[in-house]
């Protein structure tokens, strides 16, 4: 019914930058909030950003004023701006999305499947 697609990881070096985006397609009838998970090797997945419908937005303190969280509702479409890349930002970056769906009007919650993102030192 909905599907997340996901796009703009790959190989970085340490300093650099990567925008990711991630598209909501399907019978839509509005999504609330969406945002950006990461999971690195051996380690849990965690938030790093959220942006809900009316704009405000929330990060992980290790990626604040380095990545910027943005949507296009008429898109359908989640951004991640993300700068001066370090090591540690390397993991599979995953979007999520509370969609609310045509048909029955409630929240389905939708993840993407993943996008690799490593940062060389």
């Amino acid at each position: 019914q909905v599907q997340l697609t996901e796009s703009g990881g790959g190989l970085v070096q340490a300093g650099g930058s990567l925008r990711l985006s991630c598209a909501a397609s399907g019978t839509i009838f509005s999504i609330n909030a969406m945002g950006w998970y990461r999971q690195a090797p051996g380690k849990q997945r965690e938030l790093v950003a959220r942006i809900f419908s009316e704009g405000r937005t929330g990060y992980a303190d290790s990626v604040k004023g380095r990545f910027t969280i943005s949507r296009d509702n008429a898109k359908n479409t989640v951004y991640l701006q993300m700068n001066s890349l370090k090591p540690e930002d390397t993991a599979v970056y995953y979007c999520n999305a509370g969609v609310v769906l045509v048909s029955t009007r409630r929240e389905y919650i939708g993840w993407g499947q993943g996008t690799q993102v490593t940062v060389s030192s």
